[in-house]
């Protein structure tokens, strides 16, 4: 019978003797949430996990293309492309998207995420040559100016491994290198660390009825398998970022049980990033259906997300997010 552990994140001040942190970072469990899809969950005490669990789930991560994970960081998003559902256009030049690359970065992005084709629903396939004309040179540009690291969002392979050779140090497949079969052996050869999203169904059709039967338990499932896939294809688990993908082939319920439940994917020993930027629930939910106008609900959850130990914050909106989060941390005690 498959169990999975939720630990129940805490970052009160007042912690008890035997709690254990979760994930080397900010917050600490004493108790975890055991879940099962024939049986009805319980809570454990923290203490009476077997020592590989109580490791996988407080131990902490690895550095992520070169940054430390003991407090949460920020990716800025740099979308070079005319049809992202948010800022579709306003970075398409070459020029735009590097004059934004830097102003992220200037104001305080620990890292940028760049792409090229949008993943929005409805999206249409970008070509491999038309994805990395848009993507490389900018990369070249930050990269020789000191900026990044730098992400290169991308779901093939050959647009990959330009970026990797443009100066990328991170490669986030929001297909979990299931798009193209080359992806996992361009990310193991490269040496760089790889984020690995959910997302059901492709992005042109993704939102059209997506179904579940326990929507935590068969995202957590999938991401395992993938981790599983990239580790045997010899990309060491400790480059290995996951990512519950919220919004791909997600109703809002479906994204709101995934947002509850979140810190079960630090069962899979990976570290976490959460891309909830201006996304369209956010707007159904807090009444704003203008993408721009839905910074204060992103950041909001943004830090729903930290609470839960997320490390990695995917944004558009970096300085007023970087904000928030100073005043987070510093009333949590975790500054």
């Amino acid at each position: 019978m498959s169990r999975y552990l939720r630990p129940i994140v805490q970052t009160d001040a007042s912690r008890p003797r035997g709690a254990l942190p979760v994930a080397g970072g900010w917050g600490w469990f004493d108790r975890v949430e055991e879940l099962h899809r024939d049986a009805p969950p319980r809570l454990v005490a923290a203490a009476d996990l077997s020592g590989e669990d109580r490791d996988r789930l407080s131990a902490a991560r690895a550095p992520i293309a070169g940054l430390t994970l003991e407090r949460p960081r920020i990716m800025g998003i740099v979308n070079v492309t005319p049809d992202s559902f948010s800022d579709g256009g306003l970075y398409h030049s070459f020029d735009a998207a590097v004059a934004q690359g830097r102003a992220l970065a200037a104001e305080g992005a620990d890292m940028l995420d760049i792409g090229g084709e949008s993943t929005r629903p409805g999206a249409a396939e970008v070509a491999v040559a038309d994805e990395n004309a848009r993507t490389a040179p900018v990369i070249a540009v930050l990269t020789a100016e000191g900026i990044g690291p730098i992400s290169i969002d991308t779901r093939k392979a050959d647009v990959a491994r330009g970026a990797v050779a443009a100066g990328a140090g991170m490669i986030n497949d929001v297909s979990a290198m299931t798009f193209d079969p080359a992806m996992a052996s361009v990310v193991a050869a490269s040496g760089r660390p790889v984020c690995l999203m959910h997302a059901q169904g492709l992005p042109d059709t993704m939102q059209n009825d997506p179904r579940y039967g326990h929507v935590l338990l068969d995202v957590y499932d999938a991401l395992a398998a993938r981790v599983a896939e990239a580790v045997a294809a010899g990309i060491d688990r400790s480059r290995i970022v996951v990512d519950p993908g919220i919004g791909f082939g997600k109703t809002t319920a479906h994204n709101l049980t995934l947002l509850r439940g979140l810190s079960i994917f630090h069962d899979l020993g990976c570290p976490i990033l959460l891309g909830v930027s201006r996304k369209r629930f956010i707007g159904e939910i807090g009444q704003a259906p203008v993408a721009a106008q839905r910074v204060h609900g992103s950041i909001a959850v943004a830090l729903a997300g930290v609470a839960q130990g997320a490390q990695i914050l995917r944004v558009h909106d970096v300085a007023e997010t970087l904000q928030a989060l100073r005043l987070h941390m510093a009333i949590s005690g975790s500054a």
